[in-house]
């Protein structure tokens, strides 16, 4: 009579018998997904920006390396919070997992884990420019109901290394109690999420700012004339007005502060002779609201990029602003402070000498959208976003660059920010093939502040030829323009530069955005068929 053995299995020890690891590690995610539900529960009491994912993304972007902020900006572009979120997610979810098998072999290890969690997004919160002691206490709830998830889902599993004396199994493996424990977590999971979400509807601004009446501009935009806007002719062509919600947004606010109007004050401080605040009725009364065509661009945008738009802004003229306030000649920058905390540094020389600065309030004939500044924004033509149009604006303090540096001058961007001459080709696209013969080449130019005077169009090694360009409107607004060209059968390579009204020609000099702006000629390549 043979009698067969049992070959022990090497992935089996006394405290982790097999099929109870990856148990453990849906333990430590299910335990996630709970503590991440009641922290989004007690942010809808405490602000949505303490949540423990808000808090920890944001705390993310000011701590990620210029070069990766601006990898993240050109792959994802206005998809790149998006992406950041789901990033910080997953590592959540990984950590997790891990902390649920480290738990399975010793819970001190497992609780470690989770509160080490709860520590770091805590920190997060009351980090942030803006945050207060409060905001730490959805981390901190967080902490105690992963905690207590987690060990509820590891002792149907057995028990750790830590309690076991000298039994081999580590204690019975009960998988229905496992499996019920586990629907229970996820049910508090999405209650509590849901709830958090519900909660944080409460800081809804929506009805608020569509109640906001915008005022009848004493100074109103002229009416585009009759076949302004070319992209009426040309399929693919940029319209010559960004709608709001086609408009780019690029910022660091992972949520976007909700403001009320009634509760919003704008305070005046730093140096100036008789500093005040202004409430939004009070901007709103003024008897110099001003209406431009403006277009806006940030120093992100890449050579032949789409981080521009074009909007009619309505607010109050910012030198009136500052001068009736008395802003002493030493300030050479505004230091603007958004509810959020972010700085943005601005020239106070721009400020009081570009004709068109303003602080708006309105944005295509309708109050600011939420994520683009509600209730009222800066807006300077002719500087780039980062130095000019802090967004959420609640503080402008006139100080000195010698004093104090904005939150991208610390990241070593530039410190005035003046946009550079750009053009850009919007049809045909990159790698289009179409039908050799005549097509329309076409795209946008800008340069603000001086206008655009002259857009060349090159096909390959030929001379350069002029197009024709959208009427003239403000200075201060992108020019479109259209160039009908014989494209003979084969590959070709199309080029776009521009002329300013004061001579300046579009440089071939190709630089990356970082630190000042990028410039360069845009190309395509195209093959006509």
């Amino acid at each position: 009579m043979t009698t067969t053995l049992p070959i022990p299995d090497p992935l089996a020890s006394p405290d982790r018998p097999r099929g109870r690891a990856p148990l453990a590690a849906l333990a430590g995610l299910l335990a996630a997904l709970v503590a991440l539900g009641a922290g989004e529960l007690v942010a809808g009491l405490v602000g949505p920006a303490s949540s423990p994912v808000v808090a920890v993304g944001d705390a993310v972007i000011a701590l990620t390396p210029e070069p990766v902020t601006a990898f993240a900006i050109e792959t994802f572009g206005r998809a790149d919070k998006v992406a950041l979120v789901v990033g910080t997610l997953l590592l959540v979810g990984a950590y997790a997992l891990l902390v649920g098998v480290l738990g399975l072999r010793d819970r001190r290890l497992g609780v470690l884990g989770v509160l080490v969690l709860g520590a770091v997004g805590a920190l997060a919160a009351v980090t942030r420019p803006a945050g207060e002691a409060v905001d730490a206490l959805p981390s901190l709830a967080a902490a105690v109901a992963g905690v207590l998830v987690l060990l509820a889902l590891l002792a149907p599993l057995g028990r750790s290394r830590a309690v076991v004396d000298g039994d081999p199994d580590g204690g019975a493996l009960d998988r229905r109690r496992f499996v019920v424990t586990g629907a229970v977590a996820v049910g508090a999971a999405a209650v509590a999420g849901g709830g958090g979400r519900l909660l944080q509807r409460r800081t809804e601004v929506t009805s608020l700012r569509a109640g906001v009446e915008l005022p009848v501009p004493a100074s109103p935009a002229p009416p585009l004339p009759a076949g302004a806007d070319l992209a009426a002719e040309v399929e693919g062509l940029t319209p010559l007005v960004t709608r709001n919600g086609a408009f780019y947004r690029i910022d660091t606010a992972l949520v976007a502060p909700r403001i009320r109007p009634a509760d919003y004050r704008l305070e005046m401080t730093g140096m100036f002779d008789a500093p005040r605040s202004y409430t939004l009725d009070d901007l709103l009364g003024r008897p110099d609201v001003i209406e431009r065509d403006i277009t806006l661009t940030c120093v992100s945008n890449e050579v032949g990029g789409a981080l521009a738009g074009s909007a009619r802004w309505l607010g109050v003229p910012l030198a009136a602003l500052l001068r009736e306030n008395g802003i002493r000649p030493a300030s050479d920058q505004l230091l603007c402070r958004s509810q959020d905390g972010m700085t943005i540094g601005t020239p106070t020389r721009s400020a009081l000498e570009v004709e068109d600065a303003m602080l708006a309030f309105g944005m295509n004939g309708e109050p600011l959208p939420v994520v683009h500044g509600f209730p009222v924004r800066m807006v300077i033509p002719g500087l780039y976003g980062y130095v000019s149009a802090c967004k959420w604006l609640t503080r402008i303090e006139a100080t000195t660059f010698d004093a104090v540096d904005a939150f991208w001058v610390k990241r070593d961007w530039a410190v005035e920010g003046p946009i550079t001459i750009a053009s850009r080709i919007d049809t045909p696209e990159m790698l289009r093939e179409f039908p050799a013969g005549p097509r329309a080449v076409a795209g946008v130019a800008w340069a603000q502040t001086r206008g655009i005077a002259r857009v060349e169009v090159r096909v390959d090694d030929g001379d350069w030829v002029e197009a024709r360009l959208s009427p003239a409107l403000d200075a201060d607004v992108w020019r479109q323009w259209v160039l009908v060209h014989d494209f003979a059968p084969g590959r070709h390579v199309v080029t776009v530069r521009a002329t300013s009204t004061d001579g300046e020609v579009q440089t071939d000099e190709r630089a990356a955005p970082f630190p000042a702006g990028a410039s360069g000629w845009h190309s395509v390549e195209v093959l006509a068929g």
